[in-house]
């Protein structure tokens, strides 16, 4: 039983760790697939968990503040492509600025909030969490959201390849001008696509604050963001692929609980790195295959569009 508890231990804990990452990768996938590189996921994270915490702690309720993290994710989103997309500034700058202005403004308006407890949505769906039997214990953390996070991988793979609206989204991306001679509005397909990667972000973000770690601290994002993007290249912007490499980081993440619960003398600091060594690993081995990442990448991404008449 012992051995029972142990391994399902970890694979909850694994589910839990890379449900951030799924929800936030795959809102960047579709965003890029569509063209549009957008480097801002960090920041729209980090304001979803503030402002759905906040939203939470001022009605009382965890689903306003997973609906308010979202409009909150999409707002930044919005805000990023009406420079990129209507302006046509740097994707790349205006991306990281995002990333800038989301640290900064989530601390702004968090900071009244800093250290607050709250109830997390496991425990605010089961009362009696703690009264019940280990394994049902770690089964009752498989919360909501976890669940959409393991159903995103086969929804997006299902919108890519088997719609005419993901065929319509994978045109944009691969030739924003032939999709606007054959009459499809790049600019509002992208809107789009970039609107649904900053709810997707603002969902994942407020998953930190309201039921991972259910309390707002600055920037407890840590990076997330930025290995989000890397697992969109990790995948070779694929979707299954993505969904597994979110699962092995959430493994790698949750390697120094594990590591310290079975008494291994290793530096919490080194373990700590773990998942972020693995990020820079990972990348350096795909980008040896220049000719594969090419082939994969949407041909127009990171291009602006100049709409002709």
């Amino acid at each position: 039983m012992h051995e029972a508890e142990l391994l399902l231990g970890i694979l909850v804990a694994t589910l839990r760790a890379a449900t951030p990452l799924m929800l936030a990768g795959f809102g960047e996938l579709i965003t890029e697939r569509s063209g549009v590189l957008n480097l801002g996921v960090e920041g729209m994270m980090l304001m979803g968990a503030a402002c759905g915490f906040i939203g939470t702690m001022l009605s009382g309720s965890l689903l306003v503040g997973f609906i308010v993290a979202m409009i909150a994710g999409a707002a930044l989103a919005l805000l990023f492509g009406v420079l990129t997309l209507t302006l046509m500034s740097n994707q790349v700058a205006t991306g990281l600025a995002l990333t800038i202005f989301g640290i900064g403004f989530s601390a702004l308006v968090g900071v009244k909030w800093v250290g607050t407890p709250l109830a997390g949505l496991a425990s605010s769906i089961w009362p009696h969490l703690s009264k019940a039997p280990p394994l049902v214990q770690q089964l009752m953390l498989i919360d909501p959201v976890v669940w959409i996070a393991l159903l995103v991988p086969v929804a997006a793979s299902w919108f890519i390849y088997r719609t005419r609206a993901g065929l319509i989204l994978r045109a944009v991306g691969e030739s924003h001008d032939v999709a606007h001679a054959l009459g499809y509005s790049v600019l509002r397909i992208r809107y789009l696509a970039v609107l649904f990667g900053g709810a997707m972000s603002g969902l994942g973000g407020a998953y930190l604050s309201l039921s991972y770690t259910p309390m707002w601290t600055e920037n407890m994002v840590a990076g997330r963001g930025w290995i989000a993007v890397a697992l969109v290249v990790f995948s070779t912007w694929k979707p299954l692929w993505l969904a597994l490499g979110a699962l092995l980081f959430g493994l790698v993440t949750i390697a120094q609980f594990q590591a310290e619960g079975l008494g291994l003398d290793v530096s919490p600091n080194l373990l700590a790195m773990l998942p972020y060594l693995a990020t820079v690993a990972v990348l350096v081995l795909i980008s040896r295959d220049a000719t594969r990442l090419k082939l994969n990448a949407p041909a127009a991404l990171g291009r602006p569009f100049h709409a002709t008449a």
